[in-house]
């Protein structure tokens, strides 16, 4: 079942409710990732939440679209959609500069980054001005997912853009940052994972790990900050190699 609750004249689009299970619908905003959509994005999140309330159960917000999970014992199917009509009639963007931004220092090199030989040939560039490119954007946080912390962010250059790995590891260090396709990431933890990698990092992924609070949300822009092998074993950095490769 979709419903079709308006449509917006700047972004010429319709806001659509599909059923995604009992008791769970996707609102989806937009069909195509851009980095404008995270200003309707997140006025629809707290719209979302203020219109439920204790009807939430959840509520996850994506680069197009938000998983809204409700309690069908407070709310019918119906009365859930009527409820979404509702708090996104006449939705505006919210300033994204709200957001907050993340400075992340990180050490490039190939013997914990294996993929800035390959990327970099891609690309047409050296793996100094690889990652010169890399860290010359403000990457907005589109959504959370994979792993706890884990912050999908973009949108990279098209000229960096590159296709997951063919063979994922089995183990990718906490801390890595890749690249697959446009967008770019850090692992929050040893985890599998088919990204390039070009480096790594030191910053924990949680502002609070006893309360699970990660330090990216939705709407957050990300820096990347280039630095050397002695800046990042004087934060306390892991130095060891990438040791499996695909």
């Amino acid at each position: 079942m979709k419903a079709l609750i308006g449509r917006n004249a700047e972004r010429s689009t319709n806001v659509r409710v599909e059923t995604a299970a009992m008791d769970v619908l996707m609102v989806r905003l937009f069909d195509a990732i851009d980095e404008t959509n995270m200003a309707w994005v997140i006025a629809a999140d707290q719209a979302l939440r203020n219109a439920f309330g204790s009807m939430l159960i959840d509520l996850v917000p994506s680069y197009t679209t938000l998983l809204l999970h409700y309690d069908c014992q407070q709310l019918t199917h119906s009365e859930a959609i009527q409820l979404i009509h509702k708090a996104l009639s006449g939705l505006a963007p919210v300033d994204t500069q709200a957001g907050e931004l993340h400075d992340i220092p990180v050490w490039y090199d190939e013997s914990v980054g294996p993929e800035l030989p390959l990327v970099a040939k891609r690309a047409g560039l050296s793996v100094k001005a690889l990652i010169e490119q890399h860290c010359n954007h403000d990457y907005c946080v589109f959504a959370l997912g994979f792993a706890p912390g884990y912050g999908f962010m973009g949108l990279v250059d098209e000229s960096l853009a590159t296709p997951r790995l063919k063979t994922p590891r089995r183990k990718v260090a906490a801390g890595s940052v890749g690249i697959a396709d446009r967008q770019t990431a850090i692992y929050p933890l040893l985890s599998p994972g088919g990204w390039n990698i070009l480096g790594r990092t030191n910053v924990p992924l949680f502002e609070n790990a006893k309360r699970g609070e990660p330090l990216f949300r939705p709407g957050d822009k990300v820096r990347f900050r280039a630095i050397s092998r002695e800046e990042f074993e004087a934060d306390g950095g892991d130095t060891t190699p990438m040791e499996e490769r695909p």
